[in-house]
């Protein structure tokens, strides 16, 4: 008596689970996904990735960055507070103040430019050159000397060290600091080399330039592809984290949040880092991907889910060729199957426990 009670029980429970919601499960199943579009308003389009239909989501191969060399910043240096200067004093004649040229004339090695911009040379007094180019610097000093005893004063000036081109190197780069473009003018990979370059990959940096109220936001990888951009003097670069990420929903073996492997991913190299399918849990027929800022084939914007049936021997080639976007959602549905398991497990246990139990 006791054991067909159980069994009753059993029964009961199994249909009444079979037709419950409550059941444990990471999201939506196959049939609820594909049932979702049914509805004139459906709030996404669902594309089943086929030869026919996969033409606009493919990942192109064929792109490549174009672009070339930057010739660096060609404009007129401004000496600022902070620069060292150096100064070649020639007179006309021997006699004179100072050496002749022709003796290599007298030189001031570092002459730095204080806090208030000015210098300080004999015979001149002190001079205002904070904001001046270094050809109106040299005129600015032949003109006070030409009221010494000088004759026919030469100058010559150029930057020993100098604050006036240099950019600031910030952000992920092993070496962070400031560096002077004396030697050539700098570029945004020069300054970046001479930091140490990136610690990101490059299709996961950003190189964000500021000059004043200018911001520059460049993918690191296009400066390295071509794209690379002339650096004013004073400017600041920071390289910063631009991650590219997608998320690995239910019956995957690495379900979470993962970066992409590289610039431009397909769809079964995202697999591959969320561990592939679940073997035990998986519906190999109900592979989705959620895309939220998509387009419809018209090219309308509407959240897009893409399915592909991963049973067909030909997915392999479609996978490999569908691009996945940054943020969107891998999602793998349960297997019909594996909802029935789940069903009917506990209720076998209980059969199991009352047989147990009559025995005794």
């Amino acid at each position: 008596m006791n054991t067909r009670i159980l069994r009753f029980t059993a029964l009961c429970a199994l249909a009444l689970l079979s037709g419950c919601s409550v059941l444990s499960g990471s999201g939506p199943t196959r049939s609820a996904i594909l049932d979702g579009t049914t509805d004139p308003a459906a709030l996404y389009e669902v594309v089943d990735l086929q030869a026919g239909t996969i033409a606009p989501y493919l990942l192109d191969k064929s792109r490549k960055d174009d672009g070339g060399t930057s010739e660096g910043y060609a404009g007129d240096i401004r000496v600022m507070p902070g620069d060292v200067l150096r100064l070649l004093v020639a007179d006309s004649v021997e006699g004179g103040l100072f050496a002749p040229l022709a003796a290599g004339g007298t030189v001031f090695e570092a002459v730095r430019v204080d806090a208030r911009g000015t210098i300080s040379l004999p015979y001149t007094g002190r001079l205002k050159v904070q904001g001046k180019s270094l050809a109106a610097i040299e005129e600015l000093v032949k003109s006070k000397l030409r009221h010494s005893a000088a004759v026919q004063p030469q100058v010559m000036v150029d930057l020993a060290d100098d604050r006036s081109n240099s950019v600031l190197v910030a952000g992920a780069v092993p070496n962070p600091g400031r560096f002077g473009g004396i030697k050539a003018p700098l570029t945004a990979l020069d300054a970046i080399t001479l930091a140490g370059g990136s610690k990101l990959p490059a299709y996961q940096a950003d190189v964000v330039i500021r000059h004043g109220r200018e911001v520059r936001r460049i993918p690191y990888y296009q400066l390295l592809n071509g794209r690379n951009v002339s650096v004013e003097p004073r400017s600041e670069l920071v390289v910063e984290p631009n991650l590219k990420r997608f998320v690995a929903m239910g019956a995957i073996s690495k379900p979470g949040l993962h970066e992409l492997p590289s610039n431009r991913t397909n769809l079964l190299d995202a697999l591959g880092v969320a561990g592939g399918l679940n073997d035990r849990a998986a519906d190999a027929t109900g592979v989705f991907v959620f895309r939220l800022d998509g387009k419809t084939a018209a090219g309308a914007p509407k959240p897009v889910v893409f399915r592909l049936n991963m049973r067909k021997p030909e997915s392999m080639f479609l996978a490999k060729q569908f691009e996945l976007l940054p943020e969107d959602v891998v999602y793998v549905s349960n297997s019909p199957m594996y909802e029935w398991e789940k069903i009917i497990t506990p209720i076998v246990q209980v059969l199991i426990v009352g047989q147990s139990a009559t025995r005794y």
